[in-house]
């Protein structure tokens, strides 16, 4: 279908090689429109950006950019956001750089909705898996959409239990919208698109470049009230949406683990430098004015938990703190393990999952 003039101006502006979305911002407090800048001189707009910038915006307007986008948004469940939108995400306005123009791909009501960041380790534990996505099924209960970057590890976790819960999730990504990254998280894009929402800043076809993965993590920190970090080492891209959540002014908080394990480091910095330290999701939800709606499990311990905790033990620890033989120990350990009630970790470690 044709594009309205107004977007198809956005678009081309917003794919002019070395303008950028703050050369693209500065230009608009001058010339005040799309329009109004493609429609200017070459000289005129030199004075306000280097001339081989202002000749690239001259040369913007090729028609055969806005072919894909067309057939694109012929899916119903797409659609282009300007910054000038009505159901442009309003928290986003609040931070130092906002997108001028957002791809998105399902519910546009989540945009505007009250939501939680949950981030992490791609390398994640069992246990941090099971806490993210615990952690984020309460908070969507609870009314907050859970927002997150599709990755592997934490971030899907995460989405699983916003979509589990009632108030869905947002995955902000790192590609254009007609790709998915990892190719392995396609069912879970899939249904996103069809119950929460996938938004890009990204044009069509963009790759999957790792420079664009820290810059997202402002749109994933900015559409949040805060920032949860389940897992994460000390090199952990998880802690740019921390920092970023900082300046914006989000409340940022770190879920605590074994003093032993790599990806716990981060999670204890950040506890360190002042990240809120949270052990169950109702710390995050009352900090943040919700109410869990969780249901605790009483359900009775297995004999075998009286020694292995939430610290990994090796099996010959476990035969001398048991009595058991290695044959009863081994058959114990594969249906707790069946069970999801343990992990097992390289080495021929294993840990209590809660």
């Amino acid at each position: 279908m044709p594009l309205d003039a107004s977007l198809a101006s956005w678009i081309y502006l917003s794919q002019t090689p070395g303008l950028g979305n703050e050369g693209l911002r500065h230009l608009l407090q001058i010339f005040g429109s799309p329009d109004s800048i493609l429609n200017a001189s070459v000289s005129s707009l030199s004075e306000h950006v280097k001339p081989s910038v202002a000749r690239a915006i001259a040369e913007a307007v090729d028609p055969a950019v806005l072919v894909p986008v067309a057939s694109w948004l012929n899916d119903p469940l797409n659609r282009i956001l300007t910054i000038a939108d009505s159901d442009y995400p309003q928290h986003l306005l609040n931070i130092s750089d906002p997108p001028l123009l957002l791809y998105v791909k399902g519910r546009l009501d989540l945009l505007n909705t009250r939501s939680l960041a949950v981030v992490g380790s791609r390398n994640a534990t069992a246990q941090g898996l099971r806490n993210a996505e615990a952690f984020a099924c309460s908070a969507s209960n609870s009314g907050l959409c859970i927002v997150s970057g599709l990755a592997h590890g934490i971030d899907a976790a995460a989405h699983y239990g916003g979509l589990k819960g009632s108030a869905s999730s947002i995955a902000v990504v790192g590609t254009g919208l007609d790709k998915v990254y990892p190719a392995a998280n396609r069912d879970l894009a899939h249904t996103l698109a069809h119950h929460g929402t996938i938004i890009s800043e990204f044009p069509l076809g963009t790759p999957p470049i790792a420079a664009n993965f820290p810059r997202r993590n402002r749109i994933i920190s900015g559409l949040s009230l805060g920032c949860l970090v389940v897992e994460a080492s000390m090199q952990s891209g998880s802690l740019i949406s921390a920092r970023m959540a900082l300046e914006q002014g989000r409340d940022v908080f770190a879920i605590p683990g074994s003093i032993h394990s790599p990806q716990s480091k981060g999670c204890h910095a950040l506890i360190k430098q002042g990240a809120k330290l949270v052990e169950c999701a109702q710390d995050v939800l009352e900090e943040l004015g919700y109410r869990s709606t969780d249901i605790s499990n009483n359900a009775p311990e297995h004999p075998l938990f009286m020694h292995l905790g939430f610290e990994p033990l090796d099996v010959d620890a476990l035969m001398q703190l048991s009595g058991l033989t290695i044959a009863e120990l081994s058959a114990i350990l594969l249906q707790l393990e069946l069970d999801g009630h343990i992990a097992s970790l390289p080495g021929g470690l294993y840990q209590r999952i809660a």
